[in-house]
């Protein structure tokens, strides 16, 4: 069974399709290990085309829950209310369909050019530009290059654990690449966009804006099975490559201890299956 998972404050959070552990270091040096409720739609997630759209929901929700946590776990003095919350993902939201969706529209449709595909290709390059330079600029962030760290970390013990050895001296010698990184989501989504968006068939602003928000879930469904291929067929590889240089901007070399709590997180993973699991 895969094993995937994402960096936090100071930890990492490592999960399978059952299980889900978030792994803190606290101001005392101590590795503080919580499970987390896994959202599980088991009948829906084997269905093609619907697995992605329930695969993105149960990433944001484990993830946002892991942040919120990690941060009461890292930095116990600095307590922070519902509304705080709120406002964080309200911002990320702001963010995502603002920066990422909607401003991009917007400067590409100023552009006169001869046909809507090339509208749409150069509305993705506005959007791979705005995500590369929106990556390159916090990770000028000291707390943010200690995520990357730890995305690192994540990344390591996940490939270490694949070839069967998830202790630290087999985890140092791996890559902080990996395939089925965010990362490469994000890029492939950039790409499948630009080819569905052409399928819209209206020529409004705002008609057309709305369509980009709506057709979201169709474009990660499309993408999720595309990376799912490119993970397993070679001939579908080239499509990663893009995204893994981008992970080049989203990770760094991790320090020992910092792979330490990714791997107490991949243990605590692997006990909570049942014998027959691990067998």
């Amino acid at each position: 069974m895969p094993l995937g998972g994402q960096a936090v404050i100071e930890g990492v959070l490592i999960a399978d399709e059952e299980h889900a552990v978030l792994a803190v270091r606290n101001p005392n040096g101590a590795v503080v290990i919580e499970p987390l409720l896994v959202p599980r739609f088991p009948k829906l997630e084997r269905i093609p085309l619907v697995r992605g759209p329930i695969k993105l929901y149960q990433l944001l929700s484990l993830g946002l829950r892991a942040l919120q946590r990690s941060a009461e776990i890292a930095y116990p003095e600095e307590k922070s209310s519902t509304w705080d919350y709120i406002l964080a993902v309200g911002l990320a939201l702001l963010i995502l369909l603002g920066g990422f969706i909607a401003l991009p529209f917007f400067l590409a449709s100023r552009i006169t050019v001869p046909s809507q595909m090339l509208l749409n290709l150069v509305e993705g390059g506005i959007r791979v530009a705005f995500f590369t330079l929106y990556l390159w600029g916090i990770s000028f962030l000291p707390d943010v290059r200690r995520v990357f760290q730890y995305h690192g970390a994540e990344h390591k013990v996940v490939h270490a654990y694949e070839k069967g050895t998830p202790e630290l001296p087999s985890a140092l010698k791996q890559s902080p690449i990996h395939a089925r990184c965010g990362t490469n989501f994000v890029f492939l989504f950039v790409v499948v966009a630009v080819l569905v968006f052409s399928l819209i068939p209206t020529s409004t602003f705002w008609t057309r804006l709305l369509a980009r928000v709506l057709l979201i879930p169709v474009v990660a469904a499309i993408t999720y099975e595309l990376l799912l291929l490119g993970a397993k067929g070679r001939w579908l590889r080239p499509l990663l490559w893009p995204g893994l240089l981008f992970q080049k901007l989203t990770t760094r070399e991790p320090a020992p201890e910092q792979i330490e709590v990714a791997l107490a997180a991949v243990r605590q993973v692997l006990a909570a299956r049942s014998p027959s699991t691990t067998e």
